[in-house]
């Protein structure tokens, strides 16, 4: 049973962690969970417009997020995802979500 213990603590430290990332010397709070601080730079592409930008990879999972959450019109997430765009990538979310 303490083994059992110790690992849902395990488990909510490392969701914890995935909550905030640290970026250029900010604090970041994630807007859905389960992300890895990744900051290698990938270039995304908006669909419709061709124009691309350089994302850190965590960025780039949100963006994906965002998308996807369209496809599905769960505008719930994908109100979550643009605002947190705004707030963190403005330059970025007027090239790809704008």
């Amino acid at each position: 049973m303490n083994n059992m213990i110790n690992l849902l603590n395990i488990q909510k430290q490392i969701d914890k962690k995935k909550e905030y990332i640290e970026y250029n010397g900010k604090k970041i709070k994630m807007p859905f969970k389960g992300y890895f601080n990744d900051q290698r730079m990938v270039k995304t592409t908006n669909p419709w417009s061709g124009e691309s930008v350089f994302l850190p990879r965590f960025a780039q999972d949100v963006y994906h997020k965002i998308k996807n959450a369209e496809l599905h019109q769960d505008y719930k997430v994908m109100r979550k995802g643009l605002d947190w765009f705004q707030k963190h990538f403005i330059d970025e979310y007027f090239v790809l979500l704008d």
